[in-house]
């Protein structure tokens, strides 16, 4: 229909890297996005902390580890031991920064629990407090308590833009939006016009605190672009009725404590180098410093040799200024250098020009040394802002690497741009799903769009498709001859296989793609049709390397057919493994059945029926979420443990019972989610209720289905805050709702075990990272102390993934403080 027709259209990370082939560049690349990220509060910070034996009185504690809101404490003189540390949510909690109690006359008394280990108060405060590092303040008390550092930089809020053009004054700027950490500012005085508007990361060495011009003697003018549009004396009042209302817009100081610092540099005026010119980063140019302010700040400027020019391209830097290279490095690096304009001939020759001009070449030791330990690779993909029109951030991958320097090509820009040249430390590059994650609009690439056209497809007439463009010559031209070969030896020959996309397709399948293969393959040989059916299966998956380890023939099974190598491609790198095909006909029906089985699908997901309304096993009703529950209740006495089995599917077997009873009793309160998609069933749902009615009405349409899964992956612009639902952003008067409704737990996840904690994350919309908390062994403890850099580290997963999965362990951490923590 039209509508789905208008989703199809939307930009989607994951299917966009799995059609392109590439893989995201790392999260850790990208250290100021990281940095952003942090809530202010750090392991190893002091507080004092009301004592709960005793309300009056108050002792030291040291930040164990945080989560959002909620820090977990440990009183000084516990040491190494556990026991006693608690969780405290800083919205309620009676917490303070070091000192706190001397200046409100308040009582700092040891707890009873160590009061034998501590004899001397006084003496022992002095020794944990020495170089101790207290929790700001600013985020304990006031306006700015439980917010994030980077909250605090709200629209009106003021800042000092240093001018990077014309000299090193400095001017007012006003944060009209903050996106994660970058900010639109608009210079102080210019009302509504956003036409001289600057996009700048909030830790760019260039953005200062109000004030920080007069501190270090610089003169507080408005740049040259906009001094012509008021008079010197409206300048003035601006700068007068800033100064009365600095205590309203004023941003916290130590925002900018993670800020890059200034070095020393040693360069002098006249000294020749290679640029980059930032505001049209493309070509590497032969650059002169004109200019040196002091031992921090000189001025560039790009060569220009014509006689006739008016205007040139001029900029301020630092010693650790991205663009700027000693002589010869594009040669050194096999690069292009751009001749300066009015340059005679096309040879340029650095020793020629030096002669002619007179001029020295900056030292290399003027250069800081370039870091090559970054983690970015060619091909890879993030997203980076247009340096043409900085409010556009695209999609960019990277053609060449030199150094510590990317070469990226930006897709989508309104204007196509040349590949632009940028440092690994830039601030204006993020990683992948960075824009959704903040909710901001990225600029989705023109290929797309067709592309996604095209795949809103309704299954081909069954004559034109004998099988897929990749089949084996084999099965291709047993086909296309004659169906004489089949008869001759019916023995081996396979029936047509077909692929049965309206049934449930597991965890590891995505349902579009099946949708989108043959209507079946064959008949012919029972290896080739078979090898052509894994095949395409692997290739439609969400993780081919995964469905490949799953189909690989198990070491201790028996043998009973035919060994074949299947390839699987993921993530860039090829995957190779043996995979069991039977060879005769007869065992043709088992054989898809129980691959169907090892892939946790239904059974007649493909084989030799086609399911034409509906499916014998009913597993229409099923979702992502309860494909265990459906193996454990449907097949176990009739196969045991399947084949390669998993340790979910075991403990689902072994107790099946029990599973469903504590899934049911998990949450008190569940928000109700619009049944749109088949997939969207929360897990504990009883089965054949009205929502899975719904889902059995919409899988009758082959365009629903289609589209309706696609929904399913579909993440569209919203804040993390309210990623539970999947379908649409929330109205404000569904974001009260959610707001209200609070997790409540039946039993202490200090408790649960790691089936426990899979069962909670398969109740979620983070249930495909389920099998991450599996493999790795996390029990409650362990979740209770997961934290964002942790889950990007160790888990590997992209930013958009892993902050909604921290957003459910705080929900858990909350609820754990709210309901168990005393």
């Amino acid at each position: 229909d039209a509508g789905s027709g208008v989703e199809e259209m939307e930009f989607n990370w994951d299917e966009y890297l799995e059609d392109t082939g590439a893989t995201a560049a790392p999260h850790g690349s990208f250290k100021h996005v990281d940095t952003s990220l942090q809530n202010g509060f750090a392991p190893g910070m002091k507080l004092e902390v009301a004592v709960k034996s005793d309300q009056n009185t108050y002792w030291v504690a040291t930040i164990i580890t945080t989560c959002g809101q909620l820090l977990l404490l440990r009183y000084d003189g516990y040491g190494e031991d556990r026991k006693a540390d608690f969780w405290c949510d800083i919205m309620t909690a009676d917490l303070h920064p070091i000192g706190w109690c001397e200046q409100n006359k308040k009582i700092l008394k040891v707890p009873e629990g160590i009061k034998e280990k501590i004899p001397d108060q006084e003496q022992f405060l002095q020794q944990v407090l020495k170089g101790a590092s207290s929790a700001p303040a600013n985020l304990l008390e006031g306006l700015h308590r439980g917010k994030n550092p980077l909250d605090l930089i709200a629209p009106g809020s003021r800042l000092e833009l240093q001018n990077f053009q014309d000299s090193l004054e400095a001017w007012i700027v006003n944060v009209v939006e903050n996106v994660g950490g970058r900010l639109q500012l608009r210079y102080e005085g210019l009302g509504d016009s956003d036409k001289f508007d600057q996009w700048i990361f909030y830790l760019d060495p260039f953005l200062h605190q109000v004030g920080w011009a007069a501190q270090q003697g610089y003169d507080l003018k408005p740049p040259l672009a906009i001094r012509s549009l008021k008079s010197e004396a409206d300048w003035q009042e601006i700068v007068k009725k800033v100064k009365e209302e600095e205590e309203e817009s004023s941003v916290p100081t130590d925002l900018f404590k993670d800020k890059p610092v200034i070095g020393v540099h040693s360069f002098s005026e006249g000294m020749k180098l290679e640029a980059v010119d930032p505001l049209a980063p493309f070509v590497i140019s032969p650059a002169t410093v004109i200019r040196v302010y002091d031992d921090k700040y000189f001025m560039i400027e790009i060569d220009d040799l014509r006689p006739e020019r008016t205007t040139s391209q001029s900029y301020i830097c630092h010693v650790n200024s991205a663009g700027i290279f000693p002589v010869q490095w594009s040669l050194k690096n096999g690069l292009h250098l751009s001749p300066p304009l009015g340059y005679p001939g096309q040879d340029f020759d650095w020793a020629d020009y030096l002669k002619q001009c007179g001029a020295e070449a900056a030292p290399q030791s003027c250069f800081p040394a370039l870091t090559s330990d970054h983690g970015f690779k060619e091909n890879m993909k993030l997203e980076a802002v247009n340096p043409v029109d900085p409010e556009e951030v695209c999609i960019a991958t990277v053609t060449k690497l030199k150094g510590s320097y990317l070469w990226l090509q930006l897709e989508g820009s309104k204007k196509p741009i040349p590949d632009c040249i940028v440092s690994v430390e830039s601030m204006n590059i993020f990683p992948v799903g960075w824009c959704e994650t903040n909710g901001y609009q990225l600029r989705p690439p023109r290929k797309a769009i067709v592309n996604k056209q095209k795949k809103i497809a309704v299954v081909q007439p069954e004559k034109q498709i004998l099988s897929s463009r990749t089949v084996h010559d084999g099965l291709k031209n047993q086909e296309l001859n004659s169906s004489d070969s089949v008869v001759i030896n019916g023995k081996y020959c396979c029936p047509k296989i077909y692929f049965n996309h309206r049934c449930f397709s597991g965890p590891y399948l995505n349902k579009g793609r099946i949708a989108e293969l043959p209507q079946s393959v064959g008949p012919g040989n029972c290896v080739l049709v078979l090898k052509e059916v894994l095949t395409l299966l692997i290739n439609a998956a969400y993780k081919p390397s995964r469905v490949l380890r799953e189909l690989q023939l198990d070491e201790e099974a028996a043998w009973h057919g035919h060994g074949e190598t299947l390839k699987a491609k993921y993530k860039g790198k090829s995957y190779r493994a043996t995979v069991e095909v039977v060879r005769t006909a007869d065992r043709v029906a088992d054989f898809c059945r129980k691959t169907c089985i090892k892939l946790e699908c239904c059974p007649n997901l493909f084989g030799p029926q086609m399911v034409l309304d509906k499916c014998s096993e009913n597993c229409s009703v099923l979702t992502k979420t309860k494909y265990t529950h459906y193996y454990g209740k449907r097949k176990n006495k009739r196969i045991g443990r399947p084949p390669g089995g998993h340790s979910n599917l075991e403990v689902a077997m072994k107790k099946p019972n029990k599973r469903r009873k504590r899934r049911k009793h998990f949450f008190v309160h569940k928000k109700k989610r619009p049944s749109t998609s088949v997939d969207n069933t929360p897990a504990g749902s009883p089965q054949g209720s009205g929502g899975e009615e719904e889902d059995d009405q919409d899988e009758s349409e082959l365009s629903h289905s289609l589209a309706q899964d696609r929904d399913k992956r579909k993440r569209k612009l919203r804040t993390f805050s309210f990623s539970d639902d999947e379908n649409k952003p929330p109205s404000p008067k569904e974001i009260k709702i959610e707001v209200a409704e609070k997790l409540q737990l039946d039993s202490n996840p200090l408790e649960w075990s790691v089936s426990d904690v899979v069962r909670f994350l398969k109740s979620t919309d983070c249930a495909p990272l389920a099998r991450i908390f599996l493999d790795q062994e996390i029990d409650g403890q362990a979740l209770l102390l997961l934290t964002l850099p942790t889950v990007q580290e160790c888990m590997d997963l992209k930013l958009g993934p892993a902050i909604k999965l921290c957003h459910h362990i705080e929900r858990v951490k909350l609820a754990f403080y709210q309901q168990f923590a005393n």
